[in-house]
């Protein structure tokens, strides 16, 4: 009976030792999963159901939620939401939405780039009012006015691009030898542009008419050709000027070209304006996606604006573009939009006849979405 009880005794503790490495077992495995705020563990990325921390992070391509800071705005708990986007052909700058995307800014906030195929820049409202695309990758602010003016239901959220000295959004080159250098040289002669309206058109006919030249739609003669064909038109004389989204210290480095102006030279740092901009109707259904999409272009814009090389190399790179071929960008700092950037060409649109007088700058955009904007 001693024996039978000092040997029940030795399994008793045995069991005890198993058990406790058991359990240890178990807490060490709980100690290596996430927690939620309430301490909880929570499931994987792909199984998960709630929102992640703050601190973890962003998901591959996999419908997650996430929560996120942005810097001085708010905090945005959303899940993973596809934004259908245009992918960009050919492009001569930094896309942000490819930008954003590649560097996993956009997945942070809530959102999945869906990129749905090349989209003509002139087709950008329709494709925005008909639900094609969400949002526009960001073109001249004069294509939103007009579109405004012609009863789109559209609105700009975030800016884009801004023009400098140094980068100016556009400018207008001649061969070296050309005699073309002042306003009133250009009368009659060829112009060559990308596309028909927007900052290709308007750009020559506000720089003819803001130093004297009248009725300047009718003064010159306008070509559209590829941008990435322009030069070598230009340089076999078929036009006489070509305007080109090239940087001056580029032209002046390959030394056959002479810059004759740019659009800083027509309106400072207020004529180079590209906004985002969504459907009304999208804006009032989903004011917590277009608060992210916001969110993370003011983020991207910041990082490109810092990287411009980086951002040029992501765009060549996921674009099969050529690297010189995508020029630096100067980037609306944190995605702000300045009024006068929508009222230069309020009034240059309406001087000119394309829109009806009487429009405002609070039909064409808002800063409301901005996590910096700080009304006064």
């Amino acid at each position: 009976m001693i024996y039978l009880a000092h040997y029940n005794n030795h399994v008793f503790r045995l069991l005890l030792v198993v058990l406790a490495a058991f359990l240890s077992f178990l807490s060490g495995c709980g100690d290596n999963q996430p927690t939620s705020s309430k301490g909880s563990p929570t499931s994987s990325v792909s199984q998960e159901k709630g929102p992640k921390s703050a601190a973890s992070t962003a998901p591959s391509n996999s419908a997650a939620s996430q929560s996120t800071k942005v810097a001085s705005g708010p905090a945005v708990s959303l899940k993973l939401t596809k934004f259908k986007v245009p992918m960009p052909a050919e492009p001569t700058s930094p896309d942000i939405f490819v930008v954003g995307d590649d560097l996993k800014i956009y997945q942070k906030h809530g959102i999945l780039m869906d990129f749905v195929g090349v989209v003509p820049t002139p087709q950008y409202v329709a494709a925005v009012v008909s639900g094609h695309i969400d949002v526009s990758p960001g073109s001249h602010i004069n294509r939103t006015i007009a579109g405004v003016s012609a009863g789109a239901k559209i609105k700009a959220v975030a800016g884009k691009t801004e023009t400098s000295q140094r980068v100016p959004h556009m400018i207008g080159i001649v061969p070296k030898d050309s005699l073309i250098k002042t306003p009133a040289d250009l009368v009659g002669k060829k112009v060559g542009i990308p596309t028909i309206g927007g900052c290709n058109e308007y750009t020559p006919y506000a720089w003819l008419n803001k130093f004297g030249v009248d009725n300047p739609k009718n003064k010159i003669e306008v070509l559209v050709l590829p941008e990435k064909n322009i030069q070598q038109v230009l340089r076999q004389g078929e036009i006489d000027l070509a305007m080109t989204h090239k940087l001056p210290e580029e032209i002046d480095r390959q030394g056959e070209f002479r810059v004759v102006f740019s659009d800083f030279d027509v309106w400072g740092a207020d004529g180079g304006a590209t906004p985002f901009y969504f459907a009304t109707k999208f804006i009032e259904e989903h004011p917590d996606l277009v608060r992210a999409f916001v969110a993370a272009t003011a983020e991207t814009l910041n990082w490109a604006n810092q990287n411009p090389v980086g951002a040029r190399e992501i765009t060549a790179r996921r674009t099969n573009t050529d690297f010189n071929y995508v020029n630096e960008r100067y980037f609306t700092p944190n995605g702000l939009i300045r009024p006068e950037t929508a009222q230069v060409w309020i009034e240059l649109l309406e001087l000119f006849g394309e829109i009806k007088p009487g429009l405002t700058i609070d039909q064409i955009y808002t800063n409301e979405f901005n996590p910096y904007y700080q009304v006064n």
